[in-house]
């Protein structure tokens, strides 16, 4: 078995570092939008340094299927669960990590297997989009009226149970894969699953231990940075030791170009800014800082951000429009890296933004983002990536989720061991 070489291993820690970074930006913005546009950076980060030609013509597409598959975990409540981490009896903390170990995976599971999927579509073994989407659509209704509204097994009353919705889709994306034979697919997807869901659980137990010992820094933006670091690298992981079909020819259509291209540039980021930059949010902001004139300065942050999406995403829209229309013009690694660069800094420009830290440096983990983003363009074109393919494996898969559970509850045993009780403590459990 060929073994993952030095540089491969790098490129699955710059992709880890790729969609922790967005991720820990998403906690800004929150919701599904702001999931999705993480999403869709960490999709991107993977493609670049796989370094593969064929897959640069649908590599809009398989971003925005990341996207959408991490942004769908994005209506999943999980403040409350995170509550249940900073309690003190081990059955109240050891069900909030693991709580949270399900809904990191549910985002990695889903975003990592559409993203798989699009790798495997080609014209020889057409995946039927339409079918994925109504399977998907049909298992989230079902389970969540059967498991949450019929049998009322709830997660974090009396919080929104739309995590039933994810794992509807969740079940209905594995039975899929499974029955399609798409096993590079699921094998990104568990990866990703198992990352996201790992991280999400430590990155709770990171932040109870940083509150603790009084870290001054925003600790809830480490678990966030957790979640994104193991999803992502599991994700990546997953895509470069497992076996893809290569295409020597994409037709460029509207269906797996224009269209996906509109939803990652566009949609995505003016859903975030119709959402996040309104007065009623940015004002608190603003009157922190003692701005003079807040109303002024708060129309001035919204047009910006407007214009400079709007701006980056009619010049994609045109380039990429162009190599639809020009068949001697292929899709090269450059044209997705210019998209790579605008996309993650138009967020990074945007949590700036939101924040007011291009007046203070009251929130210095906003400048960390700034310095991760640049290690990862530094350090994109020095690694290369050696595909290792690996059979798929359920009991060691098995094998695994169950070597992460056993660990945290280690993880729930030295929490309860270090302190009382904490703010935002929640109980899901009365044990007295």
């Amino acid at each position: 078995m060929k073994q993952l070489t030095k540089h491969t291993w790098f490129a699955i820690i710059l992709a880890g570092m790729a969609l922790a970074t967005a991720w820990a930006i998403r906690g800004q913005f929150g919701h599904e939008q702001g999931a999705a546009w993480a999403g869709g950076i960490g999709s991107l980060a993977i493609l670049l340094l796989a370094g593969r030609k064929d897959w640069y013509p649908k590599a809009i597409k398989a971003a925005f299927a990341g996207a959408v598959g991490w942004g769908l975990g994005g209506m999943m409540s999980y403040g409350a669960v995170v509550g249940y981490g900073r309690g003190v009896e081990f059955v109240n903390v050891y069900y909030g990590l693991l709580m949270l170990l399900v809904i990191g995976g549910l985002y990695g599971f889903i975003g990592g297997g559409l993203f798989g999927l699009v790798l495997a579509d080609t014209t020889k073994n057409k995946v039927k989009w339409h079918q994925v989407i109504t399977e998907l659509t049909v298992g989230g209704v079902i389970f969540y009226y059967f498991i949450i509204e019929q049998l009322g097994i709830e997660m974090t009353p009396p919080r929104s149970e739309a995590w039933g919705v994810c794992a509807g889709i969740g079940i209905a994306l594995l039975y899929y894969l499974a029955r399609t034979g798409q096993h590079s697919a699921m094998r990104v997807a568990v990866f990703a699953g198992l990352g996201g869901g790992f991280g999400f659980a430590f990155g709770n137990f990171l932040q109870v231990l940083g509150n603790v010992a009084q870290v001054p820094f925003n600790m809830w933006n480490v678990m966030e940075y957790s979640l994104g670091f193991f999803g992502g690298a599991g994700m990546a992981y997953a895509t470069y030791t497992s076996e893809w079909p290569k295409e020597e020819k994409v037709v460029l259509k509207n269906s797996n170009l224009l269209i996906p291209l509109v939803g990652l540039v566009l949609l995505i980021p003016f859903f975030v800014w119709q959402q996040s930059f309104i007065m009623k949010d940015l004002s608190p902001t603003l009157e922190r800082l003692e701005v003079a004139d807040p109303a002024s300065l708060f129309r001035m942050v919204q047009w910006v951000a407007f214009l400079a999406l709007l701006a980056l995403a009619v010049t994609w829209i045109r380039k990429f429009n162009r190599h639809k229309n020009d068949l001697s013009s292929p899709i090269e690694r450059e044209s997705i890296k210019q998209v790579f660069v605008g996309y993650f800094g138009l967020y990074i420009l945007y949590t700036i933004l939101i924040t007011g830290s291009f007046l203070s440096f009251y929130r210095i983990e906003q400048f960390l983002y700034i310095a991760n983003f640049l290690v990862i363009l530094w350090a994109m074109p020095k690694v290369s990536v050696s595909f290792a393919p690996r059979p798929i494996a359920p009991v060691k898969w098995t094998y695994a989720l169950l070597g992460v559970i056993g660990f945290i509850a280690i993880l729930a045993l030295i929490a309860i061991s270090t302190h009382g009780e904490m703010p935002g403590m929640n109980r899901r459990f009365e044990l007295d």
